[in-house]
């Protein structure tokens, strides 16, 4: 049996044993979701959780804790001092990406991963990017899971990703 039957079994039990609709389970995780249909929830469980490292979910937990997309945190500065010849962690500079550099953004209204003032304080850092660079699409319905799996996703979110690729 493989890592992700198993985590596959353990959130189906989880649902089951509380009684619970498994896309209210994933709602907390990701937000209200308005596109997905009940066929597609077995598709999520049995597709999740999806694999990371441990020092992956770490680094994002640093990020959603200080604020700051910075570098790892390596939590001792000997060793950040090591990595990045300073004691913290050095910031993204998000506004250091090339404004001709094509960039294809999309974000949801209810998404509780990708909150819509964080996308919008990359926008601010991305103020000066060339326009015909930078294809922003925000769906004030759409949750996190809507933008992979929705049912209208192919339309709302993989042909303009393609238009996007085509173009660039």
């Amino acid at each position: 049996m493989t890592i992700r039957s198993v985590a596959s079994k353990f959130l189906e039990g989880i649902c089951s044993n509380l009684k619970l609709n498994c896309s209210d389970l994933m709602t907390v995780f990701t937000g209200a979701n308005c596109c997905i249909n009940s066929s597609r929830i077995n598709i999520f469980l049995d597709n999740e959780p999806q694999p990371s490292s441990t020092k992956n979910l770490i680094h994002l937990s640093q990020i959603i804790r200080t604020g700051k997309i910075a570098m790892y945190d390596y939590g001792d500065q000997e060793q950040n001092i090591q990595h990045y010849g300073q004691a913290s962690p050095p910031l993204y500079d998000m506004g250091s990406i090339p404004n001709g550099f094509p960039l294809f953004l999309s974000y949801g209204g209810k998404d509780l991963l990708s909150d819509v003032n964080d996308v919008r304080l990359l926008l601010t850092d991305l103020k000066d990017h060339d326009k015909n660079k930078l294809v922003v699409l925000f769906r004030e319905d759409y949750a996190h899971a809507d933008f992979v799996m929705g049912v209208n996703a192919k339309q709302i979110v993989y042909d303009p990703i393609m238009a996007f690729f085509h173009d660039n």
